[in-house]
């Protein structure tokens, strides 16, 4: 797929061709892009990265291969070496120009710091488990990322953060109590990645979160989770659509809100769906959820879905669950379930007919007013 810098300069050039603009201004927009665009990797520099990476795990499988033959001052010398070369290494390579390589340098730094964590752990018999293993790891991580204000190391210490919550949530250690520190490990993580310019650990922060709001509607099996889930979605989606520079400006998530708070809103309807659902009976209240889950489909789509591919396709997975339930719960009663995709169908049908109406009212002025 063709980057966006791509697509304009090819608009640029039609526009010229068609004699809508001149060819001082077509230079001036072509600069304008060249000079704002974001710099993408080079094939090299992305071999470079899978590079590094191999090398790291290269050396920390030799390391732990030769484990018992190396006396144990050297090993804990060694991957202190290896940890301090990659972090000064990829420093340098960074006031070189050299960003990609020094960001993969960072990245061997912190797996080898991992699997340091777990060979010393080993070495000394150190008390604790896998998860704190995990948390330490995580926090290194995280600190690096500030030091450093590495983007990439932002990522990796919400990864991080994720493999923990999904490896306790899913009880892979075994767990006395559910594992709510991840509300604290998500805020601290969602602070850093605005000092180090990480929108995409932000996206994926998010995500988490409804993800562990998930988890924990499974543990409780109570509404108390999902109602407020869908409560704040739908506020949050409200202000995203209707003040999207503000919030933008605030949570710098490239417009991408509305489309996680269409997440979310499907995530809490879909938990109040599975709360009220009854394969024994119908059940008006799971029909009366339904609808409200449809019509918020149809909402997002005209609010947000015509500058949002990726909210069009999240509205049509959400669209396409919601017929898979809904036909599910109410497979005993197949006149009900015929009845009730009829309703949908004719008020969808109404509703396509009134915006297909507004939207032509709305383009024949601007219409009109060219021709003239």
């Amino acid at each position: 797929m063709a980057s966006y810098s791509s697509r304009v300069r090819a608009d640029i050039a039609r526009w010229l061709q068609a004699g809508l603009i001149d060819a001082s201004t077509a230079g001036a927009l072509t600069r304008d892009v060249e000079a704002n665009q974001r710099p993408s990797l080079s094939f090299g520099s992305i071999l470079a990265m899978m590079a590094a990476l191999l090398f790291g795990a290269a050396i920390l499988i030799f390391v732990a291969a030769n484990w018992e033959a190396i006396p144990r001052l050297a090993r804990v010398a060694a991957l202190f070496a290896i940890i301090l070369a990659c972090y000064v290494g990829g420093a340098v390579l960074k006031t070189r120009d050299h960003p990609a390589l020094g960001e993969a340098l960072w990245m061997v730094a912190a797996a080898a710091f991992g699997g340091s964590i777990a060979l010393i752990g080993q070495m000394y018999h150190l008390s604790g488990d896998e998860t704190s293993a995990l948390i330490t790891w995580g926090a290194g991580t995280a600190l690096a990322a500030v030091a450093l204000r590495s983007n990439p190391l932002t990522v990796a210490s919400v990864g991080i953060a994720d493999a923990w919550l999904f490896l306790r949530g899913f009880d892979y250690f075994g767990r006395a109590e559910f594992p709510h520190l991840f509300v604290v490990m998500a805020s601290v993580l969602f602070a850093i990645s605005f000092w180090s310019r990480s929108q995409a650990a932000r996206h994926l922060i998010i995500l988490s979160v409804i993800f562990y709001l998930a988890l924990l509607f499974t543990e409780y099996e109570t509404l108390q989770v999902a109602v407020p889930l869908v409560v704040v979605s739908v506020l949050l989606f409200s202000a995203a659509i209707f003040a999207a520079e503000p919030v933008d400006w605030i949570l710098q998530l490239g417009g991408r809100l509305p489309l996680h708070a269409l997440v979310g809103f499907l995530t809490g309807l879909a938990m109040v769906q599975f709360e009220l659902a009854d394969l024994s009976s119908y059940n008006s209240d799971f029909a009366i959820t339904s609808a409200v889950a449809l019509a918020g489909i149809v909402a997002a789509i005209v609010l947000g879905g015509r500058d949002s591919r990726g909210l069009r396709w999240v509205a049509y997975a959400g669209f396409a669950f919601e017929l898979a339930i809904i036909y599910m719960v109410m497979l005993q009663s197949m006149l009900d379930t015929a009845g009730f995709f009829l309703a949908a169908a004719v008020l969808l049908g109404i509703l396509a007919f009134v915006i297909l109406r507004i939207e032509k009212r709305m383009r024949s002025p601007s219409g009109e007013g060219a021709a003239a």
